[in-house]
């Protein structure tokens, strides 16, 4: 008699088997996967387990569960969080940014003769949001040279930072950049985009779990933090965690950035809200 993850000499993942693989990712990231995600997950699952030559999906689990290296479990979750982004996503909230609160926040910072800032794109993807703010800051800063500028870029998903790194990005990924950026921060390569050193230098790219109190407690001392986008593959708990730990890393008077459809409030009281020109932004209270 064959096991139900075999029937029909497929592998067939059950729900009950569904909810020892989510139980075990949200463990160790975070991210809680629905039961309508099932389909997503399990083609992912079997991608995996076939690739590794495993006879059935219940060995891929003992395996994950049991092994004391981590390395195909990351595997996993390079594929299970592979996400489409692109430069200048969501341009209302990044032209907000960049032309009332940057302003803000610099002319502060003049005030009291500090010329560091410092932004966390955290799940950064392959790259497109932290590269574009480095953009940003080039462009709305008066004298950048004279400034201290550094982008901290960290994703859970080792595939992505290294195409990160690399920064080389189909048109697709470029369309909505303004063409006259395109000209000064890409080189075009036949039919890709090369992002310039001179974008690449403000950014250190980061293996990190949001989940991991220890590694992003090393992310101090952040003016902004975006995070857009992310919060909604947690589960309360998870993001309160993360709130708190991105709380802990914000200088006073550092902002947070999400996605449209996500909101600190009804999950932690510790930020402030404000508007400011016609984005929502949380800070730090100084």
């Amino acid at each position: 008699m064959q096991p139900p993850e075999e029937i029909g000499g497929e592998m067939v993942l059950s729900d009950e088997l569904y909810d020892k693989f989510v139980k075990m990712v949200y463990k160790k990231t975070g991210i809680f996967y629905e039961h309508n995600k099932k389909y997503y997950v399990q083609k992912r699952i079997e991608k995996r387990a076939e690739m590794i030559g495993m006879g059935s999906i219940n060995d891929y689990y003992r395996m994950l569960k049991f092994s004391k290296d981590s390395t195909e479990f990351d595997r996993l979750i390079n594929d299970l969080t592979i996400n489409e982004t692109y430069f200048f996503r969501d341009y209302p909230q990044l032209r907000n940014f960049a032309e009332n609160v940057l302003p803000i926040v610099v002319r502060e910072k003049k005030k009291n003769n500090d010329r560091n800032i410092k932004i966390w794109s955290a799940a950064c993807s392959t790259g497109e949001e932290p590269y574009t703010l480095s953009i940003i800051l080039q462009e709305m800063l008066d004298e950048p040279e004279k400034w201290n500028l550094q982008i901290v870029a960290s994703d859970i998903n080792t595939d992505v930072i290294h195409s990160a790194k690399i920064g080389l990005y189909e048109y697709r990924s470029v369309r909505d950049v303004p063409p006259e950026y395109l000209e000064k921060y890409f080189t075009k390569k036949h039919e890709s985009y090369q992002v310039n050193p001179n974008v690449k230098k403000l950014v250190k790219f980061m293996k990190i779990n949001l989940v991991d109190l220890v590694a992003v407690s090393d992310i101090t001392g952040c003016d902004f933090i975006f995070c857009r986008n992310v919060l909604i593959y947690f589960d309360d708990e998870s993001r309160k965690a993360v709130l708190s730990d991105f709380y802990r890393g914000l200088n006073p008077g550092g902002i947070i950035f999400l996605g449209h459809s996500e909101s600190v409030g009804r999950i932690s009281s510790a930020y402030h809200m404000q508007r400011i020109g016609d984005t929502i932004v949380y800070f730090k209270p100084k």
